[in-house]
Order: structure tokens, then C-alpha cells, then sequence
């Protein structure tokens, strides 16, 4: 559920490149790199990961670059960030969704989930709010195969 004045919700890397371009941000080759790095990724990465990763790819980025350009797109709201006790993880969705947090292999996993209606309005009733987004943090271990 999205309030009416939120921006449309970035969906792709074109989203986030035109997001850039409408903001005015200058669309530079590290900028690109790292965009491009979540959304191929899709998982969450540190600032370290997103560093290592793109140096492996050999793209000529430095570790200022890296963390200047994730402040910047996570400050805009192109990029998500995720505040851990362990440091900040972003990810390449950054409309509404909820998370599964792996607790023994520490990822999280976007997943988009509809709360019933019924629900809503009994958060709506007890608090005296109108619930116009939500996200749901959900924890567990990965099942394995045999299970």
C-alpha cells in the first residue's frame, strides 16, 4: 500500500538510473557500477562486499567513491539501507517490502507480503492510525533439503 504522494516505487535498474536522472544526480561510471552491482546481485551487501565485488570485476572504483555513492543513493531513496548491529547492508529495492532475516547465514531475503485487511484494521482500531505502509520482519534458519 502506497501513500499518494510517495514516488513510484523503483522496480528495476531503469527505474533507478531515471530516479538518478530526475533528481538531478549526475549518473557517474561508479554510480552506474554500483547500481548495477545490487541489481545483479539482489541480495543485500555491505559496503566492503559492494567494494570487493566490483573491484574483482575490475571497474576502477575507490573505497570513498563506494561509500560517498551509497550515502548519496540511500539519502534519495534509490538504494535501501539496512542499519545492523554488525554495520549498514544495502540492497537494490527500495520500495515498501518486508524482510526474512536468515539468522544462521545472516542474509536477508526481500519478500513483498499483503497483510489481510482484517489485520490492518485492528492495528488501525488499537492505535488510532491510518496505516498507509508497513513492512514485516520476519526471522528463522534456512530448511535444509531432507527436511
Amino acid at each position: 500500500m502506497q501513500s499518494p504522494m510517495a514516488p513510484t516505487p523503483i522496480r528495476s535498474l531503469e527505474d533507478a538510473l531515471e530516479r538518478c536522472q530526475n533528481l538531478g544526480m549526475r549518473l557517474s561510471r561508479q554510480r552506474r557500477y554500483i547500481l548495477e552491482l545490487l541489481w545483479n546481485a539482489k541480495e543485500h551487501l555491505s559496503a566492503r562486499e559492494i567494494y570487493d565485488r566490483l573491484s574483482r570485476q575490475g571497474c576502477d572504483i575507490g573505497h570513498t567513491s563506494v561509500y560517498q555513492n551509497l550515502e548519496a543513493l540511500s539519502e534519495q531513496g534509490i538504494i535501501e539501507c539496512v542499519e545492523r548491529s554488525d554495520g549498514r547492508l544495502y540492497g537494490h529495492i527500495s520500495d515498501a517490502h518486508s524482510h526474512v532475516n536468515c539468522v544462521d547465514t545472516q542474509q536477508i531475503i526481500d519478500i513483498h507480503v499483503e497483510l489481510p485487511e482484517a489485520l490492518i484494521q485492528q492495528v488501525e482500531a488499537q492505535t488510532g492510525t491510518k496505516i498507509t505502509e508497513y513492512r514485516v520482519d520476519f526471522f528463522g534458519v534456512r530448511q535444509s533439503e531432507q527436511s
